[in-house]
């Protein structure tokens, strides 16, 4: 603290750091690209198939492969150097975009050839987010890590409201080619900004990879009753209540707009996350920590309800916008438990398993809403899932006293239940 007072007292910026700031400029290009690219494969791949099922696979088609290599990627973020590692996954979604525009050039209507194409961006998604998770501490002094942490979420924040907005605005001006041509031109400008970065991290880990290392962090969240209840509660609320992979049919067939109000109705939840994020940065949560994430989690789903039998687009962007806030005050409380339980020797492998759950309740519920659309409808679709949402609630507020007694999340602490997989040791990580 004192190297950091000694050089500028008055809370100098991160973005003082050429290589943090050249970071963030590759995180705001990926994430827009990816919101761009999502929007268009939603409104293409219905506009072809005109069948939610078919919506449902693209989430499924990304998930598979990144639960498949999700735990093998933290093993390697830990083994080579990030930078290369990111470099590489960027260039092989760089290679995914210019696929897709090949496909929306060829006028191609087999959607098996874009499943194809995720199947690939999910793999090198798998290894990409532990990497860049664990990047960020190399690119600032220790004491300045905090903040780093803030710009990145609100980093992605932004990214997460633009992205499908223009995305939507792209593709209602120059259709799917017009989308894919952006997204690629991202990526591409993604790869260049991170082989700008002068890091170099190394090798973190010197321990082999083996099936014992690949499990410890699910052994541990199993283990850590409060852990498991936040993870599992808001794997199983969006995995029932997600109404993300339905948006292309509201937007077209219930709310009656186009390519633009799609974008809108994709950037409503993260503008209201965006929101909730800025206000709980400068306002701390408090007491009754456990008792507020059940309740904004019961508000995600009654806002998921609202929107699925709304006709009106403001209600609905309200309604959205309204779970994507309740969504970030379950986020906070679940990333803040993970974080001050979880010893700092588990952390990576222990953040390995959160990403698999978050990728689950993602792209298994789109799937889910898709294959579930397809068979009652997009409305009943929503609606349902909403209600399983509020159910699922009930059930974990009943069943994880643990979690819905957490007071501060600063006093959370983790069980002392020891086991052999979860004490190995790893060379400290230098602070670069």
């Amino acid at each position: 603290m004192g190297q950091t007072a000694d050089a500028a007292p008055a809370s100098p910026s991160v973005f003082r750091h050429r290589d943090f700031r050249l970071y963030q400029i590759a995180r705001l290009c990926a994430v827009l690209a990816m919101q761009i690219e999502s929007v268009a494969i939603g409104w293409q791949v219905y506009e072809v198939t005109g069948s939610a099922l078919a919506l449902g696979y693209t989430g499924l088609s990304q998930f598979v492969p990144f639960l498949a290599f999700c735990l093998v990627g933290g093993q390697v973020a830990d083994r080579f150097d990030r930078r290369k590692i990111l470099a590489i996954c960027q260039a092989v979604m760089l290679l995914c975009s210019l696929a897709l525009l090949a496909f929306a050039w060829g006028h191609v209507r087999d959607v098996r050839f874009v499943y194809g194409v995720l199947v690939v961006f999910g793999t090198a998604r798998a290894f990409y987010a532990p990497a860049g998770s664990a990047l960020t501490p190399h690119l600032v002094p220790k004491d300045e890590l905090t903040r780093a942490v803030a710009v990145n979420s609100t980093t992605w924040q932004v990214a997460t409201i633009a992205g499908p907005a223009v995305g939507g605005v792209l593709y209602g001006w120059a259709g799917a080619t017009g989308a894919y041509v952006g997204s690629a031109s991202l990526c591409a400008l993604t790869v260049v900004w991170i082989l700008s970065l002068k890091v170099r991290t190394g090798r973190a880990s010197s321990q082999p990879l083996s099936f014992s290392t690949l499990v410890a962090g699910l052994r541990f969240v199993r283990r850590q009753r409060m852990l498991l209840g936040s993870i599992t509660l808001d794997l199983f609320a969006v995995l029932l209540g997600g109404a993300v992979a339905l948006l292309p049919i509201y937007a077209r067939d219930v709310l009656h707009t186009g390519p633009w109000g799609l974008g809108l109705l994709r950037c409503a939840p993260a503008a209201g996350a965006a929101a909730v994020a800025v206000l709980l940065a400068m306002r701390p949560m408090g007491g009754r920590a456990g008792w507020k994430m059940f309740a904004a989690v019961a508000v995600f789903g009654a806002a998921t309800c609202v929107f699925g039998v709304s006709r009106s687009l403001p209600l609905s962007l309200v309604a959205l916008a309204v779970a994507g806030a309740a969504d970030m005050v379950s986020v906070v409380v679940r990333h803040t438990l993970e974080l001050m339980s979880t010893p700092d020797e588990m952390r990576g492998r222990v953040g390995a398993v959160n990403m698999m759950c978050i990728g689950a309740s993602n792209e298994l519920g789109e799937f889910r809403a898709g294959w579930l659309a397809e068979h009652v409808g997009a409305v009943p679709a929503v609606v349902t899932g909403a209600l399983g949402t509020l159910l699922v609630v009930a059930i974990w507020a009943w069943g994880f006293p643990e979690l819905r007694d957490v007071d501060r999340l600063e006093t959370a602490a983790p069980t002392p239940q020891p086991d052999p997989a979860s004490t190995e040791t790893t060379p400290t990580q230098a602070v670069g």
